[in-house]
């Protein structure tokens, strides 16, 4: 297993389950595939991490950065 082939496998999920988030993917794919969630964190990309917190500002689980204060 590589980052490459995590992530490709993350997006078959992901075409499979359209209304899944990027975060729900990663779970759904450690549980059918009984594997601790911990270790796949050395499988997740830049692109992947980037997709994830794009979908976690836009829920407001993280602040939002660029806008000014006004």
């Amino acid at each position: 297993m590589n980052s490459v082939k995590f992530l490709h496998n993350i997006e078959q999920i992901k075409r499979e389950k359209p209304d899944m988030s990027y975060m729900d993917a990663v779970v759904y794919y450690c549980e059918i595939n009984t594997i601790e969630i911990e270790t796949v964190t050395k499988f997740i990309s830049k692109t992947l991490k980037e997709k994830i917190e794009l979908e976690a500002r836009d829920l407001n689980y993280l602040p939002k950065r660029g806008k000014l204060p006004i």
